[in-house]
């Protein structure tokens, strides 16, 4: 009785051009069945607390807002893996708004020339001007979009120039293997300039808030109803000239904090999509007929427990590698990632032997060796601290916990777990970086080892939620970042930087983690960098 309902209700609202407010409570019980071929059901557990990336604040969760409803210059290609699923292809580069581009001769300048026909949700055409101001937005914020941006060598307005309404220009401050691909990523996002100047003012001068609930973008989809801590919905923009228009017309993304509820939808078939699955769901889902599950490995990404230089203790090196030894990581991977991932514990020398990373740390549980190094360091009768977790990772956060709490006690050191809401995490571990012992996880968009380094190891950026620095690191990181993989001297320097994040263990590696998507006739699913769900692609199989 309550599906027939719903469907009467849903399709009742299905010709209008937006959803109202009145259309949203049956969506939150519409069965996916009822939804008809050209509307996708998805949950997730995690909060959606912004649609602007580029505001503080903003959590990961977030980021499909600039994937699905604004356009970038270029994208990444997309290929297909072993398995059949498909992925991002980092080697190649398309076109999204901008049609084509060339590099100047002194490979000193990137000229873009943008699609005349493209045009922003409001029907105004997407310009250079858009675009510089877009950037000069990016560079200028601070935060986590203006370092991403320093990443590919985006530093200063002063680089980004109209040539002519669809020519843009960015002056280059110097040559790097990451400029290009640094576009492709959510963070250079194209925004309706037009509209947001009429929402600035002097305190507000790049208009936060207002397109921090009032997207103004031209991408595949445009967001048609937002409710933070319930749901997402997108709908098709059927003007969009960036790539081919979706086949779905409306996506709703559920948000939903228990996983066991999330579990029973999918297996009930009330929801299409399960984004981002706990790793127990995953391998049991596995086995059913009618769902499946595609586990995708997080290039240039590791699940670890960080120390906290703020915290008195941890200043010292010995004592962080105390805590190193006394992880108990196979328990941990068994228990929290169910075998899904890859080990990063155990490393056979404390010199690395290549540059691939991520890679094995040389560390092992060994609970002896961990009270010798804190005798050694003068905290012989232990210490206490809290471990935080962040709730809207529960699933793997918190039986690690339990785990690493259980055998720091063996030490001497009482841990005290403490929670903190998934809305409220990113501000406490990333931005205010105020917690003294926490796990955490960062997968850099650029497949990297300096790229990471740059966001995880540098003082002040966003992802060393450790409060970590080391000279050498602050030297080395800047050097590789933007030189050429086959120079001699990248190796050599590469080498040298994991072995000092070896030695002060300021990130203590767990595993390396795969993003687990479960679906029910659904095809068209595709693995990004971001793990943040692309729906551009997605069709009812």
């Amino acid at each position: 009785m309550i599906k027939d309902t719903s469907r009467r209700n849903f399709l009742k609202g299905a010709g209008a051009t937006a959803l109202s407010a009145g259309v949203l409570p049956f969506l939150k019980v519409l069965p996916a069945a009822a939804a008809g071929k050209d509307v996708i059901v998805s949950v997730t557990g995690r909060t959606i607390n912004s649609l602007d990336l580029h505001r503080t604040g903003t959590n990961r969760p977030s980021y499909q807002v600039a994937v699905n409803v604004y356009d970038r210059l270029v994208s990444f290609g997309t290929k297909t893996l072993e398995d059949g699923s498909l992925s991002y292809d980092y080697s190649v580069i398309e076109p999204e708004a901008a049609e084509s581009w060339e590099i100047s001769d002194d490979g000193m300048a990137l000229v873009f020339k943008l699609r005349p026909e493209g045009k922003f949700h409001d029907g105004s055409p997407i310009t250079a001007q858009d675009v510089k101001w877009s950037f000069d937005r990016a560079v200028s914020v601070g935060g986590f979009p203006t370092v991403q941006m320093k990443a590919g060598s985006l530093e200063s307005p002063e680089q980004f120039e109209v040539v002519d309404d669809y020519t843009f220009k960015i002056n280059l401050l110097r040559q790097s293997k990451l400029t290009l691909p640094d576009l492709a990523v959510p963070v250079p996002m194209i925004i309706n300039s037009k509209v947001a100047m009429e929402h600035a003012t002097e305190d507000d001068p790049w208009a936060m808030e207002y397109l921090h609930k009032t997207p103004a973008g031209s991408g595949a989809f445009k967001v048609a109803a937002w409710k933070p801590g319930e749901q997402l919905v997108y709908e098709r923009n059927e003007a969009w000239t960036s790539g081919p228009v979706p086949e779905i017309k409306r996506v709703v993304i559920r948000e939903i904090p228990s996983s066991s509820t999330r579990r029973a939808l999918l297996e009930r078939g009330d929801v299409d999509l399960s984004f981002d699955m706990p790793n127990k769901d995953a391998k049991e889902l596995s086995e059913f007929e009618d769902i499946t599950v595609t586990t995708t490995p997080v290039e240039n990404a590791i699940y670890c427990l960080c120390p906290n230089l703020s915290f008195e203790p941890f200043k010292d090196k010995r004592v962080r590698q105390a805590i190193a030894w006394a992880v108990p990581y196979e328990e941990v991977f068994q228990t929290s990632a169910y075998g899904r991932g890859a080990p990063m514990w155990g490393g056979s020398s404390t010199t690395p032997q290549d540059i691939a990373w991520p890679q094995k740390f040389p560390y092992a549980t060994d609970l002896e060796k961990a009270k010798a190094l804190l005798e050694e360091a003068g905290y012989g009768d232990g210490f206490e601290v809290p471990l935080s977790i962040d709730l809207s990772q529960s699933d793997w956060m918190e039986p690690a916990a339990l785990l690493i709490q259980e055998n720091l006690a063996k030490i001497g050191i009482t841990a005290t777990i403490e929670k903190i809401p998934g809305a409220n995490w990113r501000t406490a571990s990333l931005v205010e970086k105020r917690l003294p012992l926490h796990l955490e996880t960062f997968g850099g968009w650029l497949n990297y080892p300096c790229y990471y380094f740059f966001w995880a190891y540098q003082e002040g950026h966003l992802f060393n939620s450790s409060n970590y620095r080391n000279e050498e690191i602050e030297t080395l990181t800047p050097e590789t970042l933007h030189m050429p993989v086959d120079d001699p001297d990248y190796a050599v320097k590469i080498k040298r930087m994991i072995e000092i994040a070896w030695d002060e263990v300021p990130r203590i590696a767990l595993w390396q983690p795969a993003v687990n998507v479960g679906t029910r006739d659904v095809d068209g699913y595709e693995y990004w960098f971001h793990r943040q769900l692309d729906a551009r692609g997605l069709k009812k199989a």
